[in-house]
């Protein structure tokens, strides 16, 4: 019995690590939603683990692919064959699973996204990381908060029936506001459905300002999952908002597709270190280089005190491998 071939996606964020193994149909067969914790590599080892338990014996691993904040660091420990921006990959999972798609619309952990759509070509986008309001770290802090269940917690908002209106503009302002909303005899219900509405507002206004948005729009990162975003975000656009199949883990869903599409045209093997990545110890490091007034800040990651890459720094004295001592 011959072994499966299966390409695999890599999404590291801030607040999620995300692992997505596809097949020739490009189909999703395998998906992980880990905890990153502040720990990226702990996380990718431990994704990795899974994989391997269920997956190493009977899988060939034909391309891979990393996206995410973290993609640098995933390609230097598993071997990847691509590496590209969540913007490119989000768009290509969200064309291969809607194929008429002109809007996106993404929230994660701790950043959320617009991406604008023409003939299948990204036209236009914006990202918001600097502000918490609205993203999915911020909704578990308020159901935790609550004690209501985040799974639970837009369903609330469904519930609702005198909307009460939130200052969403800022995460502290939103929290003290929810607080005093709560403490003036306003129901649970009303005020998260005031809050969803303030955070749709706030991505509207910052990420969407100037922008059209054109049918058909299609909403992904984990926050889709919460209905009462999704009724405040259509209540908003006056539109209906699609959830695609793999809404939760699109980054890495479009780096495995990106990965297979480039495995396919060419004859090369992959990159691909093997599951038995997970077995290995990683450290990572970061050192300001002075060699010159940029300062830049040089990451090093190590395996067996073995410097496996470096990158970080604007001249390429490092990361073009230059210098391949430690870096102090």
């Amino acid at each position: 019995m011959g072994k499966t071939s299966l390409y695999l996606g890599v999404d590291v964020g801030s607040v999620s690590t995300n692992l997505v193994l596809i097949n020739d149909e490009n189909e999703v067969v395998e998906k992980l939603y880990l905890r990153t914790s502040g720990q990226p590599i702990n996380a990718l080892r431990t994704g990795m683990k899974m994989l391997s338990e269920k997956y190493g014996r009977n899988t060939v691993i034909r391309g891979v692919g990393t996206t995410g904040s973290g993609r640098q660091l995933a390609s230097v420990i598993i071997g990847a064959d691509i590496i590209k921006n969540e913007i490119t990959t989000h768009a290509v999972a969200a064309q291969m699973l809607v194929p008429d798609v002109r809007t996106i619309l993404e929230i994660g952990g701790q950043d959320s996204k617009i991406i604008i759509l023409k003939n299948g070509v990204v036209y236009d986008f914006g990202m918001n990381t600097v502000c918490a309001a609205g993203t999915g770290s911020f909704l578990d802090r308020q159901a935790a908060r609550l004690e209501i269940p985040i799974e639970e917690f837009g369903s609330y908002a469904l519930k609702s029936k005198s909307p009460v209106r939130i200052a969403g503009r800022c995460a502290v302002f939103a929290e003290s506001d929810m607080i005093h909303k709560q403490q003036t005899g306003h129901s649970i219900e009303d005020i998260i459905n005031g809050l969803c509405e303030a955070l749709v507002r706030n991505f509207l206004n910052n990420l969407a300002k100037g922008k059209d948005l054109e049918d058909t729009i299609v909403f992904q990162g984990g926050v889709a999952a919460n209905v009462g975003i999704v009724a405040a975000f259509e209540r908003a656009i006056g539109k209906k908002i699609v959830i695609p199949k793999y809404y939760d883990v699109m980054g890495a869903y479009g780096a495995a597709l990106i990965a297979k599409e480039k495995m396919e045209k060419g004859s090369q093997p992959s990159n691909f270190y093997g599951f038995e990545v997970a077995e290995n110890e990683y450290k990572a490091k970061s050192i300001e280089c002075n060699d010159c007034s940029n300062l830049c800040e040089v990451i090093e990651i190590t395996s067996n005190d073995e410097a496996l890459a470096l990158w970080g720094d604007r001249c390429g004295k490092w990361s073009s491998g230059i210098k391949k001592e430690s870096v102090g």
